[in-house]
């Protein structure tokens, strides 16, 4: 299992110790260490990280490489595969050790997902769920009887889902209709839920509900509902373009009885959480493209250099390197930019308008890539013997969800605004 190997580096703990001292005068000497390393190139990792990142990518090639093909066909992940997804750690990455976790850091979550992302977005999309949502939720909001229920099951055998969207709110979240009656010490959800990612395979949903609608948003409460509570039903899974084996399915209740003990975190702050926490999974996101991205390339580049039109290599075009060294480029940046986000949440500074920036442009570029990658494959490019053609697919969704690549630029532009009134 990988929980040996989640040593927290002091990278990690001195990046740590800047969020919390924020450059305080004391200790001039370590203040000036951790400067330096805020200042070092933002994809040096250390030896842990580096230990952690090869021995997930290494668990990838071995145990869902050989399924790929097959998931992207069924839509379904084996039971055996998930089984020894959680066996090996990857559902509860930054959980603490009392709860069954590897008590890690956020970055070696998003360095976890892209090595995932390289080989199977669709398996990537359930991991990243997990651990930056579901986990970090109950950690950090859920009370002492919360975490001892469903915290402790998280990284071993129950996998969780987050119910936001419906059919009238998608980027407009806070629009949201199903409606949770307070009668006496229970609530009484109803509603419906659409595009919930890991619905067949949760064993429990974090439920978005309006408490108070007279309040409007501020009425938004999460509730911790079980899968088998009578009146909750997980309606048939989408036949999506892509991400195939990561189910994305409706969630409907109607009267859902849900004791108060079930609210996670307090009545009426549910919008708060839906923010906060999303901004932090952008970053998971924007991970997982990255890593889709250079999965394909890691596909095609071979090929390139192997194929011969005219008497000489594809690559040997000046045209063909100049379009590969663009893409790579573009590749490259949009992982700056996701480690740079990472690692300014691990510190914990304000990490939101960096969130935004990672996750739309991982998005755009994933999306070119893998365009770029068929058109210079060929007509080997579009046949689903060659695996370019699934990443084009798979990575598409990036542009659409955890907000889309519009609601990320309206984000950007805030903080933008926010920054030059500050200025002048």
């Amino acid at each position: 299992m990988f929980q040996k190997a989640f040593v927290q580096p002091n990278f990690i703990k001195s990046l740590q110790c800047v969020g919390s001292k924020a450059f305080s005068s004391q200790s001039t000497a370590s203040n000036e260490r951790e400067y330096e390393i805020l200042q070092g190139p933002l994809d040096l990792l250390s030896e842990e990280e580096i230990m952690f990142k090869d021995s997930v990518a290494k668990f990838a090639q071995e145990n869902i490489a050989p399924f790929v093909k097959e998931m992207d066909k069924t839509g379904i992940i084996p039971d055996a595969l998930l089984k020894k997804v959680f066996e090996q750690g990857l559902m509860g990455v930054e959980v603490p050790t009392e709860y069954n976790g590897s008590e890690s850091t956020f970055f070696n979550t998003c360095l976890m997902i892209e090595e995932i992302a390289k080989v199977d977005m669709g398996i990537s999309v359930i991991i990243d769920i997990q651990n930056t949502l579901i986990n970090n939720m109950l950690k950090l909001l859920g009370t002492a009887e919360q975490k001892e229920k469903y915290l402790k099951r998280f990284p071993v055998d129950m996998a969780g889902s987050f119910c936001l969207s419906e059919a009238e709110s998608g980027s407009d979240a806070f629009a949201l209709k199903t409606r949770a009656d307070q009668e006496g010490e229970y609530f009484i959800l109803n509603g419906s839920k659409l595009w919930i990612s890991n619905a067949n395979v949760a064993g429990v949903f974090l439920v978005m509900a309006n408490a108070n609608p007279s309040k409007g948003y501020r009425g938004i409460t999460c509730f911790i509902v079980d899968r088998d509570t009578p009146g909750l039903t997980v309606g048939r899974p989408e036949d999506k373009l892509g991400i195939r084996c990561s189910s994305t399915c409706p969630v409907i209740f109607d009267n859902v009885k849900v004791h108060k003990s079930q609210i996670l975190g307090k009545l009426g702050e549910g919008y708060k959480y839906a923010i906060g926490f999303l901004n932090e999974g952008r970053i998971g996101i924007s991970s997982q493209l990255v890593g889709a991205a250079q999965g394909c390339l890691d596909h095609t580049l071979p090929y390139v250099h192997e194929r011969k039109q005219f008497g000489k290599k594809l690559w040997d075009f000046q045209g063909m390197q100049h379009q590969i060294a663009e893409m790579v480029t573009h590749v490259e940046a949009a992982r700056l930019l996701t480690y740079n986000a990472a690692r300014r949440k691990e510190a914990g500074l304000p990490a939101t308008k960096q969130a935004s920036m990672a996750k739309y442009y991982a998005a755009e570029t994933a999306c070119k890539v893998t365009s770029k990658c068929i058109d210079w494959l060929g007509g080997i490019g579009i046949t689903k013997d060659f695996p370019v053609e699934k990443y084009y697919r798979d990575v598409k969704v990036g542009t659409i969800y955890e907000g889309t690549s519009n609601i990320q630029l309206n984000t950007i532009a805030k903080y933008l605004e926010i920054e030059a009134n500050e200025s002048y």
